[in-house]
């Protein structure tokens, strides 16, 4: 276990020096941030405009008791769709650009970003599974009660919905490399799952640890200057995150391009084949 910890983060260290030759990897995931941001405006004044947030709050009063419009659960299942399309088609344009490094290329933010809109349809048909499968999780997370069938399902949604994420590990990797749809996608994915499941379990608690790092490095920062000015504190604490949180989220976005391309044969410029072999090995 400790040797597969060991594998990983040096991985995490070539992911760092390929980010190094091009930094505006970094762009792809504070573009996706600032999209979701905005997005996320509109649909909060459609919400207001229609109600929604006063049923919401009587809903808190009441012990979720009250009961939502039609309108309410369309604009939530709306929001769900457009949130994690936004995610997918830049993480698809990050994947890409990342893929293009490792194949011996020249990436530009612009070559990722005409390489997620080419597919398109791809993503946005991944995009709606991937909602769909996530609000079906939360609402069975929601009907729970207390008690101790709450606890064995809440326990048996977090299994499934982990299985889930590491069983579609590879799909955008391969809806950008071999141009298939999210159904072959989803297929091809799990196959290359069951030899590199443990290697991505790894892999996510390791970047994990890495994404708290990038919110204590933006509180050190940001907490001493908002003391000081509120507004400071605000705007260095979103300057601070957005740096650090966008090389992070490329790095991650490195390390899936280069797992991907060990496992379906293609060799990746900056990792050397026998580190990537070591990450295959059984935990």
């Amino acid at each position: 276990m400790f040797q597969s910890f060991s594998r990983t983060f040096d991985l995490m260290k070539k992911s760092w020096r390929v980010l190094m030759q091009d930094r505006e990897l970094m762009l792809f995931p504070i573009l996706a941030g600032i999209v979701v941001i905005v997005s996320a405006g509109l649909m909060a004044s459609v919400a207001f405009s229609l109600g929604t947030f006063d049923r919401i709050s009587a809903a808190s009063q009441a012990g979720g008791s009250a009961a939502f419009t039609g309108s309410d659960i369309a604009l939530f299942v709306v929001m769900s769709f457009v949130f994690t399309a936004i995610t997918v088609f830049f993480n698809s344009a990050l994947i890409a650009a990342a893929l293009e490094r490792l194949n011996g290329g020249d990436p530009t933010v612009r070559s990722g970003l005409n390489a997620a809109i080419r597919h398109l349809p791809a993503i946005l048909g991944w995009a709606a599974i991937s909602a769909t499968v996530g609000l079906i999780l939360q609402i069975i997370r929601g009907q729970a009660r207390e008690g101790a069938m709450a606890v064995v399902t809440r326990i048996a949604i977090a299994i499934v919905g982990g299985i889930w994420a590491y069983m579609t590990f590879f799909v955008v990797p391969i809806m950008v490399a071999e141009h298939l749809g999210p159904i072959a996608a989803i297929k091809r994915s799990k196959a290359l799952f069951r030899q590199t499941w443990g290697q991505q379990a790894v892999a996510g608690f390791g970047f994990g640890l890495i994404y708290i790092g990038a919110v204590l490095v933006t509180a050190v920062v940001a907490v001493p200057l908002a003391m000081v000015s509120p507004l400071l504190g605000i705007i260095a604490g979103a300057a601070v995150f957005s740096v650090t949180f966008g090389a992070v989220a490329a790095m991650e976005g490195i390390f899936k391009a280069a797992l991907y391309g060990f496992a379906s044969g293609k060799p990746s410029a900056g990792f050397d084949d026998a580190t990537l072999r070591s990450a295959y090995r059984a935990l």
